[in-house]
């Protein structure tokens, strides 16, 4: 009987462990405003690794038409709307941060290596850079209500 209640409380115990590690996992899942407060970015999970798309921008358009993505090294790429736009890719949970993703900045039309960690309920840290993390830039995040 001792060996049922002792496997039973491992297993119970282990399955809150796993529980609250892919909650943690999961904790910068939802809309996010960048530094400057003029776009929204919703950060979500799809096959195992998260993911970012501009859902929301201050000011949408450009002389009466959608913002593209005019600064982008590709020109095949320059006539994208910024809207919908994904600007987080692959990151992958790792303890306290997300990291082997990569960044987008439409601003500069440059893509990023990028960790992300969540300094609180209500703040991201996103540094990107180039090379080590050391060479780079951390701006803040807010969460959108």
């Amino acid at each position: 009987m001792k060996r049922y209640i002792l496997i039973f409380t491992f297993l119970f115990f282990s399955g809150i462990t796993l529980s609250a590690y892919s909650q943690a996992a999961d904790a910068i899942v939802g809309k996010w405003y960048n530094t400057e407060k003029d776009a929204q970015v919703e950060i979500f999970k799809e096959g195992g690794k998260y993911h970012g798309k501009i859902v929301w921008l201050q000011d949408p358009k450009e002389n009466g038409k959608p913002k593209t993505d005019k600064n982008n090294s590709d020109k095949s790429k320059r006539d994208r709307p910024i809207m919908g736009m994904k600007l987080l890719t692959d990151f992958e949970h790792k303890g306290r941060t997300w990291e082997n993703g990569t960044i987008y900045d439409p601003k500069n039309g440059k893509t990023y290596s990028c960790i992300i960690k969540k300094k609180d309920n209500k703040t991201l840290e996103v540094r990107g850079y180039v090379g080590i993390s050391l060479i780079g830039r951390t701006v803040e995040w807010t969460k959108a209500e």
